[in-house]
């Protein structure tokens, strides 16, 4: 059986990306904040992060281990087409983590804002212990999310506990790289339009490419729809290089009526949703900025009304 299994790499990946992202932010808004420059209580405070997300990973952790063991050794008993439902499962959920990210990471860039948005994306005013409960809940969140999505992938025929090693460091160094590119993007690119747009982009085909493998699986347990192209030529075979390179991204040989509604279907999806947010961030600066020309509208009349009295 093979050591590494995509959709458990791709969990981990978004996994460990928004636990890094979150310390990160409360890390980032303690540092900046005035009430925070005390160099003792930002010591405090630095600890008190670090406890709370060990802490939620530790309790994480325990808790997925006694969910997760019973139900491995009941799955013993899963005949292969439920086995086989289970794996289309997984990689429809990790579909929709992936298109989770593909936004995520536009936020993080400044790209697309929300109204309750800052420019660390926290809320400043933090306290002892809002950043303890507010670590350690969003940190057993993102922990506890891999063993709920690990489950259906172990049950399934596609992975075994063995992969889990391999994945998750393929999974954690993704997860590394997107941070560093976003670290890049904030701190040395002037227009992170074009980082967000090109990792977006990425991250949506990933996401497109395990939507469609997960309706496939569910194909081939109730029957293929009909086939609506095979390409015979080996070069072009999604399961030989070159063109395997494609196929987390939805590549195929081959198509099915389902694999091709699915594929479009969810592109357009993907498209739409980051059109919201885009068009929601762009009514968003405007109004911004209109409430910082009306704010200084309003100090030049008081400044010139000042200036009147003083005169006379």
């Amino acid at each position: 059986m093979s050591l590494f299994y995509e959709p458990m790499a791709t969990i981990f990946a978004r996994e460990f990306f928004e636990a890094a992202i979150i310390i990160g932010q409360y890390r980032t808004v303690l540092l900046r904040s005035p009430e925070w420059q005390e160099e003792q209580k930002q010591k405090e405070g630095l600890k008190a992060i670090n406890q709370a997300a060990l802490a939620a990973s530790a309790v994480a952790v325990i808790v997925t281990l006694c969910v997760l063991i019973p139900l491995l050794i009941l799955g013993n008993e899963l005949d292969k087409r439920t086995a086989e439902v289970i794996e289309g499962i997984s990689k429809v959920i990790a579909a929709m983590a992936i298109l989770q990210i593909s936004v995520l990471v536009p936020k993080l860039l400044g790209v697309y804002v929300t109204k309750k948005s800052n420019d660390e994306g926290v809320e400043l005013g933090l306290t002892m212990r809002s950043i303890r409960f507010n670590v350690f809940w969003n940190i057993w969140r993102e922990v506890a999310e891999i063993g709920i999505f690990l489950i259906p992938i172990l049950l399934g025929d596609g992975a075994s506990a063995s992969t889990i090693p391999l994945s998750a460091l393929v999974g954690m160094i993704i997860a590394a790289a997107l941070g560093g590119l976003i670290y890049y993007g904030n701190q040395k690119l002037e227009d992170k339009k074009v980082l967000a747009f090109f990792m977006a982009t990425v991250l949506v085909f990933l996401s497109v490419g395990l939507f469609v493998g997960g309706c496939h699986e569910f194909e081939e347990v109730w029957g293929e729809t009909r086939k609506v192209w095979k390409i015979e030529n080996n070069f072009w075979s999604h399961k030989e290089l070159p063109m395997v390179v494609l196929k987390p991204f939805g590549y195929s040989a081959s198509r099915t009526v389902l694999q091709m509604c699915t594929f479009w279907l969810w592109l357009g999806l993907a498209g739409a949703v980051h059109l919201w947010f885009y068009l929601r961030s762009q009514k968003i600066l405007a109004q911004r900025h209109t409430e910082k020309e009306l704010k200084s509208y309003s100090s030049d009349e008081e400044m010139a009304d000042n200036d009147v009295e003083e005169t006379a």
